[in-house]
């Protein structure tokens, strides 16, 4: 009988224990959960960092700091709009601004726009803008009703959608600008879609039609 009367007197210490284990926690997760707001208050959220990419992806100037600058255009075939052969060795003697582009690609087409007002820029001088699409038989006609938006650029195709990878390095993805200057070699790129009719990007190519 006494042992069974001890039983409840035993145990008291340890439920005492545990309700005060309990409590501990909670009070430690409180505490973390006030570090945590406290810090978040002193640091810049993610947020405000991710908003400033934009302005560093559509950056024209690491067109000049590249592996492939000084290297020759790719011996690569594609088409303007009346199917005949071109290739970027045949615009020597001019500034070429290479734009890989395709109809799927929600970058190229934003970035169109300012490519046509860069070739407008250069009217009558040795630059040309060669916006090649790389769509497929099927978007054809999509792709060249979008270029006719988007004047003075002419329609360029490559069927085959072998271009991206005819460049050395192979392009990073779509859309890809490779600017060659009027020696025929390439002076720098931009992978994924850039702001061209700025200033900055008028600089970038006077300083390449300069160099002769």
């Amino acid at each position: 009988m006494s042992d069974q009367s001890g039983q409840p007197g035993a145990g008291e210490p340890r439920g005492g224990l545990l309700k005060w284990a309990l409590w501990g926690a909670a009070l430690i997760g409180v505490a973390a959960v006030v570090y945590i707001m406290a810090q978040a208050s002193t640091k810049p959220p993610p947020a405000t960092v991710a908003a400033k990419a934009p302005a560093d992806a559509h950056s024209v100037a690491k067109l000049l700091t590249h592996d492939a600058d000084g290297s020759p255009p790719p011996d690569y075939v594609f088409h303007d709009a009346d199917g005949k052969a071109v290739k970027v060795s045949d615009l020597k003697g001019k500034v070429v601004v290479l734009n890989l582009w395709a109809t799927w690609c929600g970058p190229c087409k934003l970035e169109m726009p300012t490519l046509a007002k860069l070739q407008a820029a250069y009217a009558g001088k040795p630059v040309a803008v060669v916006a090649v699409s790389i769509d497929k038989e099927e978007g054809l006609a999509a792709a060249k009703a979008f270029i006719a938006q988007n004047a003075p650029l002419a329609f360029y195709n490559d069927a085959d959608a072998k271009m991206p990878w005819a460049l050395k390095p192979p392009a990073a993805g779509m859309p890809t600008t490779v600017i060659y200057g009027k020696d025929g070699l390439e002076r720098g790129r931009v992978s994924g879609d850039a702001e061209w009719a700025t200033p900055a990007a008028q600089q970038v190519i006077d300083k390449i039609l300069a160099e002769g």
